[in-house]
């Protein structure tokens, strides 16, 4: 599934790599306003969640939940925000957004609010050093044969 693997290059630019999980590549959006994942999964071609076979579904919901339980156990939001869109970049991913009544698109989606605001090197630091102990707490099960 990894062979032919490429990131899309907008992804490239917007995000930074976190983690590297089972299916996904794990990243940061780089917006300061959130704490935004994105898992992508390494699987050539695949546009929607369709697109992946049943095991493959099965593994993307299991760490999508532990993205979100991560970014919940760390900033404690009031409602997290999962979706996977590709309206614009097409290549299947998910985002997993971390929500607060007093963040800047409240309660609207976070999409076309505000242009993206970068996050300095030291913030960006500062915020992995504060997620990654989260996310390796959790085990992933076997994918069904």
């Amino acid at each position: 599934m990894t062979a032919a693997f490429e990131l899309d290059p907008r992804l490239l630019a917007d995000t930074h790599p976190l983690a590297h999980w089972p299916l996904c590549e794990v990243r940061l959006m780089d917006d300061a306003r959130y704490p935004w994942l994105v898992l992508v999964p390494r699987a050539a071609g695949a546009r929607d969640l369709i697109d992946l076979d049943e095991a493959a579904r099965m593994q993307l919901q299991q760490e999508t939940d532990v993205a979100s339980m991560a970014l919940r156990d760390v900033f404690s939001p009031d409602k997290l925000n999962v979706a996977a869109l590709g309206n614009v970049v097409e290549q299947l991913h998910v985002h997993v957004i971390a929500r607060f009544r007093d963040d800047d698109a409240w309660p609207a989606p976070v999409w076309g609010a505000h242009p993206r605001l970068p996050r300095s090197d030291a913030a960006r630091e500062a915020l992995i050093q504060r997620l990654q102990p989260a996310l390796p707490h959790f085990t992933f099960k076997e994918n069904p044969a």
